[in-house]
C-alpha cells in the first residue's frame, strides 16, 4: 500500500503551520502529516528524520515548497538523492514540481548545477583571497609555536607538577597544541 504524507515546518514556536498543512491537505489526502516548528539550519531535524525512517518505495511526500524541506540547496539535493534511493516521490506545491515527472527531475537537475555553480563560486573566492593575502605578504596557515615555549611546556608536563590546564595557564598554550607535540615527541617527529 502506497502512503502519502505530507511535511510543514516553520522556523520559529512563535509562527503557524496551519498555512502549509492547509495548502497540503487541500491538493492531497494525506495518511500521515509531519510538522514541527525547528529552524531549517539545523541537520537533525526530528519529524524530517522520522519521515525519512518511514517511507518505503512508491511512497509520495508533499511539501508546500522546497524551502520547507531543505535548508539550502546542498540540502535539498542530498534528501532528493536520499528519497531518489527510496524510490520516494517528492511534490513541491508552491513550485509545482514532481520528482516522478520529466519537469521535476529537470528541476533537480537543475538545482544540482547551481549547487555546482556555488561551489565553484565560494572556491575561486577563496583562492582570490589567499593570492590576495600573500600578494600582502600573508602566508596563512597556524602561525609557528616558539619551539622554546613548547619545550618548556613539555618538561612542566614530564615533571608531573602540574595539570594540563595549569600548563595551559603558565605557558599560555592551548591543551591541543601540547597534546600535539607531545604526541609527535612520542611518535619521534
Amino acid at each position: 500500500m502506497e502512503y502519502i504524507f505530507g511535511y510543514a515546518r516553520v522556523s520559529t514556536q512563535s509562527q503557524e503551520l496551519n498555512r502549509q498543512v492547509d495548502l497540503i491537505n487541500e491538493s492531497y489526502v494525506v495518511n500521515k502529516m509531519y510538522m514541527e516548528k525547528i529552524s531549517g539550519k539545523l541537520a537533525s531535524r526530528p519529524a524530517l528524520d522520522e519521515l525519512k525512517s518511514v517511507v518505503r518505495e512508491n511512497d509520495t511526500i508533499v511539501v508546500e515548497s522546497w524551502s520547507r524541506l531543505g535548508r539550502s540547496t546542498k540540502d535539498l539535493l542530498e534528501l532528493m538523492d536520499y528519497f531518489e534511493d527510496k524510490k520516494v516521490r517528492v511534490i513541491s506545491l508552491k513550485e509545482q514540481f514532481d520528482t516522478s515527472t520529466p519537469h521535476g527531475r529537470f528541476a533537480i537537475g537543475l538545482f544540482q548545477l547551481v549547487n555546482e555553480f556555488e561551489v565553484e563560486l565560494t572556491r575561486e573566492r577563496v583562492a582570490e583571497g589567499i593570492a590576495a593575502a600573500r600578494a600582502k605578504g600573508h602566508v596563512g596557515g597556524r602561525p609557528k609555536i616558539n619551539k622554546t615555549k613548547i619545550e618548556k611546556a613539555m618538561k612542566l608536563y614530564d615533571e608531573k607538577k602540574y595539570t594540563i590546564s595549569e600548563i595551559e595557564t603558565i605557558m599560555k598554550l592551548s591543551a591541543s597544541t601540547l597534546y600535539r607535540y607531545l604526541k609527535q615527541r612520542e611518535n619521534g617527529i
